[in-house]
């Protein structure tokens, strides 16, 4: 299976001297595609900022980060455009949706492509397509504010999945759901992950869909310490 995450080495600290963090520490780490997994630890262990450094949106302070075969940062960014990587390889899901308040569920889809470049018919097709997939097509002109939280999700991984990216980061993506909504966004992106060649690297503290992942990696005090194995 291809790898689609490779990060070697990597480091992150914030501050120097006396008032410097280490916030991940010589973290290595391979996801291929098709899987799903889960970074686990406390609060301040360094999750959501492991996952900031492979969306692109932080750099890290040593190491290297591989994203899709393509290397991406080796003690500096290596991508000028860095918001081009991320609307090409990188879809990305929160734990509150945040949709566009002022959007009905079609235009927050479609409003991705239009920014990827694709022409509003292309941008129309896609959102519909994907959000029949996800079965909240009937939901396509409501707004955000008129959706029930399973729904407004399923809009989120819609337009997380706008582009076709291979990398999909989620950052508590289930923790404002109940057991039933959570464990059905988790099938769904078990199936897209599948479908689509893609991988899924969610920060959770959501015990009850852990079952749900291929792989379990712990990170404590920015060290990435121990891994378990699921079989699905």
């Amino acid at each position: 299976m291809q790898s689609l995450i490779e990060l070697s080495g990597v480091s992150k600290h914030f501050g120097d001297g006396p008032t410097r963090v280490d916030a991940l520490r010589d973290v290595n780490l391979t996801v291929r595609q098709g899987e799903v997994v889960a970074l686990l630890g406390p609060s301040g262990s360094g999750k959501t900022t492991l996952l900031n450094i492979i969306g692109c949106i932080v750099p890290a302070s040593a190491g290297r980060v591989v994203l899709d075969g393509e290397a991406v940062y080796d003690g500096r960014w290596l991508r000028r455009d860095l918001r081009r990587l991320r609307l090409d390889k990188i879809g990305f899901i929160f734990q509150f949706h945040n949709l566009l308040p002022f959007l009905n569920a079609h235009d927050n889809v479609a409003l991705v492509l239009t920014l990827a470049g694709q022409t509003a018919a292309e941008a129309q097709r896609r959102a519909d397509t994907l959000l029949d997939y996800l079965e909240v097509g009937h939901r396509a002109h409501s707004m955000p504010a008129q959706l029930s939280g399973g729904e407004a999700q399923r809009v989120a991984i819609a337009r997380a999945l706008a582009n076709r990216p291979r990398i999909i980061l989620a950052d508590e993506p289930t923790a404002a759901l109940d057991s039933k909504r959570a464990g059905i966004v988790m099938d769904l992106l078990r199936k897209l992950a599948a479908e689509q060649d893609a991988c899924i690297v969610a920060v959770t503290h959501d015990e009850k869909i852990y079952d749900r992942f291929d792989r379990l990696f712990h990170l404590r005090d920015g060290v990435l310490d121990n891994q378990e194995e699921f079989v699905t």
